[in-house]
């Protein structure tokens, strides 16, 4: 008879845009996380028992937008490398309306500006009283100033007073 026919794929190499298609798996964007993160950190971070949500939605990872079985998982998560970058990811400050309309010329341009962010308190922290920090960035908080001395010469100086002492 005849052999089993095997389904034509339409489109070859598309499944990096399946994947980004999928709605099952997807998390709440850096805008919409850094407007959790500024106005309702705390409330998230102590919710209600709700019996649908993983580990009754009591650890909750505000960075990620994730829910965890417990607080050993959560405590692990925040030592993994995907909320390390979203950490890093919501340094930047989040694209604005404002500035898009300032990147089709209707006002001059501003650079966004960074941001010191911090992982979460614990769940005993935060009824402590505890909150997510976020803070700007100064210009003073360069690693390196030019004029300030290299950790070589840094070294020779403390072996030089130990030597003279």
């Amino acid at each position: 008879m005849g052999m089993v026919q095997k389904r034509k794929k339409m489109h070859y190499g598309d499944t990096h845009l399946q994947r980004r298609w999928r709605v099952r798996n997807r998390r709440r964007d850096l805008d919409q996380i850094d407007d959790d993160m500024r106005t309702r950190s705390g409330e998230l971070i102590n919710q209600n028992v709700d019996l649908e949500k993983p580990g009754f939605a009591q650890f909750y990872c505000v960075h990620c937008a994730k829910y965890f079985i417990d607080d050993r998982s959560l405590q692990a998560h925040f030592r993994t490398k995907v909320h390390k970058r979203r950490l890093k990811a919501l340094e930047t400050e989040p694209y604005s309306i404002e500035e898009s309309e300032r990147a089709a010329g209707r006002g001059s341009f501003k650079t966004p500006k960074k941001r010191l962010i911090e992982t979460q308190p614990s769940k005993d922290e935060a009824k402590a009283g505890k909150r997510i920090k976020v803070e700007e960035k100064t210009e003073d908080s360069k690693p390196m100033e030019e004029d300030a001395p290299t950790t070589s010469a840094k070294l020779t100086r403390k072996k030089a007073k130990k030597m003279a002492a």
